[in-house]
């Protein structure tokens, strides 16, 4: 299965939890991409005490998922794309939703 997942919460604990899904899915034997859209650009900022978002991120992407930002999104905030998540477009978006069996946002 192609799992994709649209990020657009700044909610540590449901971001951190949809990192979570996708690097059990990867484990499973499965695909992921996630794209990181409108607040959602700013999840590697989200690390609480209870929640660490960017030890998920990297797991995420260390067991060979995706991690697409939105540039616009990114440029609104004055931020760049990094290595772990890329500066990405709508076509990149809409390739995420037309190639993938599922979509969940949080």
């Amino acid at each position: 299965m192609k799992l994709g997942i649209v990020i657009y919460s700044t909610d540590a604990e449901t971001v951190w939890n949809a990192f979570r899904l996708g690097v059990f899915v990867l484990k499973a034997g499965d695909s992921v991409k996630v794209f990181l859209l409108a607040s959602g650009v700013d999840s590697d900022k989200l690390d609480t005490g209870k929640f660490k978002v960017t030890e998920q991120m990297q797991g995420l992407v260390d067991a060979g998922g995706e991690i697409l930002a939105c540039g616009t999104c990114l440029k609104i905030r004055g931020k760049e794309g990094t290595e772990m998540c890329p500066l990405s477009t709508m076509a990149d978006l809409y390739q995420l939703v037309r190639d993938s069996d599922k979509v969940v946002t949080f």
